[in-house]
């Protein structure tokens, strides 16, 4: 037994110069011998020699099953109750382990085991048993728990060596009963040796590739890195695709193993996210996100700010005048680097957000005032192009040094008179474009005073009345009659005379004032007319 303890002892040794480890992944079989000694009522218990064979799968990384049958003898010399002599008793177990291995080394693992199994006994001497009710063969169902370790010798082969407690549910083995509820049962030493025939190939740097796969591909089978980029070589075969021999795959400036566990990025494209920016560049260079496009959400994206606009991919308003880089060039087409892009003394996100003017037009209304000047200087509005309403724009009321916000001054005062209710005026000068309603520029000056006169006489209400010679047919006549008074009702609208003070209507060729029988007469009767209704 000594001599079996020393050869134990040198196998073990040798496992820790082993320079391949087996593949513990693989099916295994072994053979192996130990020694064994009885738990029973004999007070003398020997060891025995014992054999055993097993059958090993593993299931993953930490669990692996067994099946083993093996031949134990037994023995002891003197029985404790009845003082007889030796007994001898031959078992064949048959069982199923479970295998829990939570540490797994290079070329080594430990591992706890427990299972079932079932034996047959044969008890050799003393026959008769000692014991009358005491059977001297036959089957029990037994339960085992125990320890090992198994170390790789090569890529092939392993030695294995456990030890484990074997408690049967009879006490018939050794043919004497010292107590029925305590069973009979031995422990077990053995060591074996696995045969791997599956295992040709090891995985030396435990990278997750054979090293005949690593030779062929041209990694190194002795360093899980081969390229130094942070990942084993098994995870950028199989599960990255990418190059185990290129720290950098795709080549974006970022090393494989930086892009998948510091960064996200894809390892096998440049630009991950498509802004147009290598994310090596994002991440060292812009300090962008290289997994978001438009990195700071203005609607540009990252390559396009930096490469074409010139624009901070930091800062969704690069400019700062209120509106992002984005809405600037997509929406408004102002400069995103300039705050004030027309000059007009506003910033683009003023003009946009609160005075509506365009930000791209240095004088939005045309008034000949730029945006900023009627803003800050004139408080006029600079969507309108006459502020006051009073007939004349803004820009030469400032240059004729009138108020520009003040509509009686535009004109000077001069009126129609306050007339009586039911008066008739005839606008003499209010002429129209032939055939058609709209009013030509030589009728400002009546229509002016016109409009003097509903402001200077805020209480008056009028009819418009358009009015045709007798040329051409009826119908179109009343029509065009109609529409000539609308357009000059809208012109004093549009100058700040409020529509419920006027109404309109067309008689077309019903109510000449003179016969139609000469140029000028037609021309009398083509005309508008103002009654003061209240």
């Amino acid at each position: 037994m000594k001599n079996f303890f020393r050869i134990l002892v040198i196998l073990l040794l040798l496992t820790a110069y082993t320079t391949k480890a087996e593949n513990f992944d693989e099916t295994r079989f072994g053979l192996g011998a130990g020694a064994s000694v009885g738990i029973n009522e004999s007070k003398d218990r020997p060891f025995n020699l014992s054999f055993g064979a097993l059958f090993r799968q593993p299931f993953n990384e930490m669990f692996a099953g067994e099946f083993s049958i093996g031949y134990v003898p037994l023995s002891g010399e003197t029985y404790v109750t009845s003082g007889q002599g030796k007994y001898e008793t031959n078992l064949i177990p048959i069982d199923l382990k479970l295998l829990f291995s939570p540490i797994r080394a290079k070329s080594w693992y430990p591992y706890l085991l427990g299972g079932f199994g079932v034996f047959n006994y044969d008890a050799k001497t003393p026959s008769p048993v000692a014991d009358a009710q005491a059977k001297d063969k036959g089957w029990a169902p037994y339960f085992c728990l125990g320890a090992g370790i198994e170390a790789a010798l090569s890529s092939n082969f392993s030695l294995d060596f456990h030890a484990s407690g074997n408690r049967s549910f009879t006490d018939d083995i050794n043919g004497e009963y010292d107590n029925p509820s305590i069973y009979d049962g031995y422990w077990n030493l053995t060591l074996s040796i696995i045969y791997t025939p599956w295992g040709v190939d090891g995985d030396s740097d435990g990278d997750g590739l054979l090293d005949s796969f690593e030779d062929q591909i041209g990694t190194n089978p002795d360093n899980p890195d081969t390229d130094g980029d942070g990942l084993k070589d098994g995870a950028e075969y199989n599960k990255y695709k990418t190059n185990p021999m290129v720290p950098d795959t795709d080549g974006d400036g970022l090393k494989d193993g930086a892009e998948v566990d510091d960064y996200n990025t894809d390892p096998l494209k440049a630009d991950t996210d498509g802004d147009g920016l290598k994310d090596g560049e994002e991440v060292m260079t812009y300090k962008t996100d290289p997994n978001k496009a438009d990195t700071d959400g203005d609607g540009l994206k990252d390559g396009e700010e930096v490469l074409t606009y010139k624009t901070d991919p930091l800062k969704a308003d690069t400019d700062g005048d209120g509106l992002n880089d984005g809405d600037e060039v997509l929406k408004h087409r102002t400069d995103p680097l300039k705050m004030d892009t027309d000059g007009d003394d506003l910033n683009d996100g003023a003009e946009v957000t609160r005075h509506k003017t365009d930000p791209t037009k240095i004088d939005t209304d045309g008034d000949g005032l730029k945006d900023g000047e009627e803003v800050t200087k004139y408080k006029t509005n600079p969507t309108m192009k006459d502020t006051d309403k009073g007939g004349v724009d803004d820009g030469t009321e400032v240059a004729k040094k009138q108020n520009p916000l003040d509509g009686t001054d535009d004109y000077g005062k001069k009126t129609l008179g306050p007339q009586e209710i039911g008066a008739k005026i005839v606008l003499e000068g209010v002429l129209f474009e032939t055939g058609k309603s709209k009013i030509t520029p030589a009728s400002d000056s009546i229509l002016i005073q016109a409009y003097e006169t509903l402001v200077a006489y805020p209480n008056m209400e009028v009819l418009i009345t358009g009015h045709t010679d007798n040329v051409g047919k009826r119908d179109k006549n009343i029509k065009l009659s109609q529409d000539r008074a609308d357009a000059v009702k809208t012109w004093l609208v549009n100058r700040g005379i409020a529509s419920s003070r006027m109404t309109t209507k067309g008689y077309g060729p019903d109510k000449p004032i003179t016969l139609n029988d000469t140029p000028e007469n037609k021309q009398k009767n083509r005309r508008i007319e103002f009654e003061r209704t209240k």
